[in-house]
């Protein structure tokens, strides 16, 4: 049966999670941002302000600490939205949170929206629906209360499905209907492929680049090239399966990056922003490091790709700002041929 209306909670209401749950509430949809310190703060006290290319808007939102502040009911979806190493937590926070006569984890839909491709079967621990997100969302958070969101309309894209894909029922196509509708409103481009992991696969090629931007600053070509092709050596040894190249440039060409005012004209992705606001963790281990792991389980090695996330847990460990090496001395470190 449909539902009336979704709720959506955002767990994590970071640079994602505060884009999607921003511009949802921007457009009259029930949503509850979680988040947490000074940036709670400012979104209990003053809204969140989302600035974009062609729009600077503040939004008055539902913000809140915790599942212990909220009344879940059935017809909350939650859309996790955290970075990838602060995942765990926040599902074991969540998952015995009350609804009705049971649980999140055995009443609600979870959504992962968040990089790697290791969040869905990590959520499977607690959920019992599990939903897949590829977020491919240009999103920026500097400041406590505001989020800088990158490109006019659509403002991102977002391939959904259930995971594992095998157990989509009608109820899930429903679901996965009503949610792309509704982000439709926000701006938001919601495809629903059958299985969204050969998507997810495929973006994480492309994020193995951003502990290369976080640690210098700026992409290397040369460096980046030999990461990825260490990691699409591992995928065609392990038998991973990828959606097509031309699909992923097809969908992509449809997000348009413009300046926005008055913002930093440099703005780099996740890894590269949780460096810049010295948080002293990224999501290093579940980016690179992920090709590490999958090198590991078929009995071969990654050295490019571990030694990428060594460092990058180093620079965060010691408080190093981007660019505090060189792009020799990243590839000497390395041991690549800069292009």
């Amino acid at each position: 049966m449909s539902r009336m209306a979704n709720r959506y909670v955002i767990i994590g209401a970071g640079a994602i999670g505060g884009g999607i749950g921003g511009l949802l509430a921007a457009q009259g949809t029930p949503v509850v941002l979680a988040a947490r310190g000074e940036h709670l703060e400012r979104m209990r006290e003053h809204g969140l302000r989302i600035r974009m290319p062609d729009a600077d808007v503040t939004v008055p939102v539902v913000a809140i600490a915790g599942p212990e502040e909220i009344e879940l009911t059935p017809d909350d979806v939650l859309v996790l939205a955290t970075k990838s190493h602060q995942a765990e937590s926040a599902l074991a926070a969540w998952a015995d949170a009350p609804v009705g006569d049971g649980t999140a984890g055995s009443e609600l839909p979870l959504l992962t929206a968040l990089n790697g491709v290791s969040a869905e079967l990590r959520a499977l621990r607690w959920f019992r629906r599990v939903y897949g997100v590829c977020v491919w969302m240009p999103a920026v958070m500097l400041n406590p209360g505001e989020v800088i969101l990158r490109c006019v309309p659509p403002r991102g894209l977002l391939h959904t499905a259930r995971v594992p894909a095998e157990l989509t029922t009608e109820e899930d196509r429903v679901l996965l209907a009503e949610i792309a509708q509704d982000w439709a409103r926000a701006e938001l481009e919601v495809p629903l492929p059958e299985d969204v992991m050969p998507w997810k696969y495929r973006k994480l090629l492309g994020n193995l680049g951003n502990a290369v931007q976080a640690l210098l600053s700026s992409p290397d070509a040369g460096i980046v090239s030999a990461v990825r092709a260490e990691a699409e050596q591992i995928y065609a040894a392990a038998g991973v399966t990828l959606n097509s190249e031309a699909d992923e440039k097809r969908f992509r060409s449809t997000l348009q990056t413009r300046p926005v005012p008055g913002a930093p004209e440099t703005l780099g992705g996740s890894t590269w922003q949780s460096i810049a606001r010295g948080n002293g963790t990224t999501e290093v281990d579940f980016l690179n490091g992920e090709i590490a792991a999958m090198a590991h389980r078929i009995g071969r090695t990654a050295p490019i790709n571990s030694a990428l996330a060594r460092l990058t847990r180093q620079a965060g460990r010691e408080g190093l700002s981007p660019g505090a090496i060189t792009p020799e001395e990243l590839a000497a470190s390395l041991g690549v041929e800069r292009a």
